[in-house]
């Protein structure tokens, strides 16, 4: 099993803000003038008035409350188009290619939301995708809450876990392999058999060459 985080390890750019702000361009404009309050929003986080759970849902609620299903399934189709067009690593296609011909199952691992890490995960090829997930609504209408928590750091160990222990991840003691710029994915890194740094963080950098785990440079687009 080869595991990919998304956001600067996949991607060169992190995908949440620019998902909300292309979104919201597209199904409410007016809505952007509320954008400086991401910053506060994020300060309050940094200030630990609220978890990072809550910060994803209050963000999206800012700029998107409740959004209809045609619309956001149009924007998402939307952004998944631009992301896979200019804003994917080339060492990432290469890499996934290669895991592809060794016959390895390709999971896209994110905090990103599942309702557009999905159809990135589709156009590179990957077999299944544990990602952050919206609560859904009575009235079809879609955000904010999420449903399951936010998978980072521990908890996308936790969902990994799970997800392994399912039919879907066929094998249970195949060998793993994960791939990650973040120091915040420890967790999963200490779980796999081969840990690989991608374009790591400084933090990640230290630890990946005190640990002897391979660093590498999957470029820019």
């Amino acid at each position: 099993m080869a595991i990919y985080d998304l956001d600067r390890t996949v991607t060169v750019r992190p995908t949440y803000t620019p998902f909300l702000l292309g979104t919201t361009w597209r199904l409410a404009p007016l809505r952007l003038l509320l954008t400086p309050l991401l910053g506060m929003l994020w300060i309050g986080y940094k200030l630990k008035f609220y978890t990072r759970d809550r910060l994803k849902s209050l963000m999206w609620g800012l700029m998107l409350g409740l959004a209809e299903p045609a619309a956001l399934e149009e924007a998402v189709a939307a952004f998944a188009r631009r992301t896979l067009e200019c804003n994917i690593r080339p060492g990432a296609r290469t890499q996934i290619a290669h895991d592809r011909d060794e016959g390895a199952l390709l999971v896209l691992a994110t905090a990103a939301h599942e309702l557009y890490a999905a159809p990135i995960a589709q156009g590179l090829g990957f077999d299944a995708v544990v990602a952050t997930r919206i609560l859904p609504r009575e009235d079809g209408r879609i955000g904010p809450d999420l449903d399951g928590g936010n998978v980072y750091g521990q908890s996308k160990l936790a969902a990994l876990m799970r997800f392994r222990e399912g039919d879907a991840a066929g094998d249970a003691g195949a060998p793993t392999a994960f791939y990650s710029d973040s120091s915040s994915d420890l967790p999963v890194f200490d779980w796999v058999d081969r840990a690989v740094a991608v374009n790591p963080s400084r933090r990640l950098a230290r630890i990946a060459v005190g640990r002897g785990w391979p660093v590498v440079d999957w470029g820019r687009p």
